[in-house]
């Protein structure tokens, strides 16, 4: 039986979900944003699957702290849709995002602690 990967399928389904929004904010000419949401959003998950297949622990821990540094620009771009009065904006995409980079970085302290 395959094991679950919490992180894995969790910031797949959050790549999906800023994918959407992604479609919104371009429905909205909201362009740039939209870029650079999308980019970082979708980054995140893109490491962590590589994170998965890394080639050492030093590996696995350089993928996971780009994975932490992309949700954290990430949750900058939603923060601009926050505050900004004429943007489109879904809590529960940072609530997403928040939690993203709580897990990701205790997966990071325990990858470092073990030997």
């Amino acid at each position: 039986m395959e094991q679950k990967n919490l992180i894995a399928d969790k910031s797949l389904d959050f790549a999906i979900e800023i994918i959407s929004f992604c479609e919104l904010l371009e429905q909205n000419r909201k362009f740039v944003i939209s870029n650079q949401l999308l980019k970082s959003g979708t980054s995140i998950g893109a490491n962590v699957f590589e994170a998965q297949h890394a080639e050492s622990k030093a590996d696995f821990i350089h993928k996971m702290k780009i994975a932490v540094k992309e949700a954290n620009e990430t949750l900058y771009w939603l923060l601009i849709c926050e505050r900004s009065e004429h943007y489109p904006y879904q809590s529960s995409l940072k609530d997403r995002v928040e939690e993203l980079i709580r897990i990701i970085s205790r997966i990071l302290i325990t990858s470092r602690k073990a030997k």
